[in-house]
């Protein structure tokens, strides 16, 4: 079993929901370890991340030029489906970094 430290996703958000990463085969297994959203605007805004489909941080307020940070363990299984990240925010100025283990 090789266990891979990577960066899963480090964009700029959408303002529409939108895949950030894709567990890459049927026999990798993904853990996300760490978020962290920049918000580099001079206004709040809100996002949104999904994993697998389902709202993980709904409507989270962050406020401006300012940043927020979650650390967590959240698997998306080898043969689950959808196996992705999604998110969105209230304006591109908001950015996702996402941290994790893929384990093959």
């Amino acid at each position: 079993m090789a266990v891979t430290a990577k960066t899963l996703a480090r964009v700029a958000a959408a303002t529409s929901n939108t895949t950030l990463y894709t567990v890459p085969t049927t026999s990798t297994t993904t853990v996300v370890t760490n978020v962290v959203v920049t918000n580099t605007s001079a206004s709040s805004g809100t996002f949104t991340l999904n994993l697998d489909g389902v709202a993980l941080l709904s409507g989270v307020s962050l406020a401006a030029n300012s940043s927020a940070f979650f650390d967590m363990k959240q698997t998306l299984q080898a043969n689950a489906t959808p196996k992705i990240i999604s998110g969105s925010a209230s304006a591109t100025t908001m950015n996702f970094h996402i941290s994790g283990v893929e384990i093959v």
